[in-house]
């Protein structure tokens, strides 16, 4: 299994917008992080992981032309809003293109997205995204593109997101906690991806402590720091980091075993 990570920052990007910090004019490519998303490859097949502003540009860079299927793992803006960009995929996929997440995304994305999901046709001249939406529940494993996808209620302030154990690997984005019942989901992991995106605490995020003592306790061989800000230069990160925890950065590609 190939794991490449095609983006790997916070909501407003790194560089934002306006700012002089040293992050956002920072030479070190590592500190360019476009909004998060992820790529799993086994078998000859690709699975994606959200689809944020950037995915064209995140898809290009990577040299992936298609996809067998795409995860959400919610509908907020960060996660979802490049979705128009796969019409490329769809159009060249030999059947609509499966997308799944929880029900409640799935809704959501139908009503800001009602021309991808109302189920008419493209007007003439124009093209859309050829999708099936297709509702997962928590807990319950399903194959998808060839790959064993377990999804994991997990919080985001007051609402839930899924993450995702798909074989030996745990992307979890988003999360303010992983709860008891999702941990007991996450053992013998090869590799795990958990969102950081501070110093200090959030009420939506793990803070950078809270992931990395989360990471301890799942104690997966390896483990990948996503949704980053602009507060933390990449190699400074890095060199505070205990062993087997990293930042990951935009175009990181890692190797799993056992899959």
């Amino acid at each position: 299994m190939k794991l490449v990570f095609l983006g790997t920052g916070t909501s407003y990007g790194v560089p934002q917008i306006g700012c002089r910090c040293v992050t956002c004019t920072s030479p070190d490519p590592r500190d360019k992080r476009s909004r998060t998303a992820a790529l799993l490859e086994a078998g000859g097949r690709r699975l994606l992981i959200d689809t944020p502003p950037e995915l064209r540009l995140q898809l290009v860079a990577a040299g992936v032309a298609a996809v067998d299927a795409v995860l959400f793992t919610h509908a907020h803006a960060d996660h979802i809003h490049g979705i128009d960009d796969l019409r490329a995929i769809s159009v060249r996929h030999p059947a609509r293109l499966e997308v799944y997440g929880a029900a409640g995304t799935l809704a959501e994305l139908a009503r800001r997205f009602g021309y991808i999901f109302d189920g008419t046709p493209a007007s003439p001249g124009t093209s859309k995204p050829e999708l099936t939406a297709r509702a997962l529940a928590p807990d319950c494993e399903t194959e998808i593109a060839g790959m064993p996808v377990r999804p994991l209620a997990l919080p985001h302030g007051d609402s839930t997101v899924f993450g995702y154990r798909i074989g030996p690997v745990a992307y979890l984005t988003d999360v303010k906690a992983i709860p008891d019942a999702a941990r007991a989901q996450l053992g013998g992991l090869e590799v795990l991806v958990v969102n950081a995106l501070l110093s200090r605490p959030h009420p939506l995020h793990l803070s950078i402590p809270e992931a990395v003592a989360a990471a301890r306790q799942i104690a997966a061989r390896r483990t990948f720091l996503t949704h980053l800000t602009h507060e933390t230069p990449h190699a400074e990160l890095a060199a505070r980091l205990p062993d087997g925890i990293a930042p990951a950065y935009d175009g990181l590609v890692i190797d799993v075993g056992g899959a």
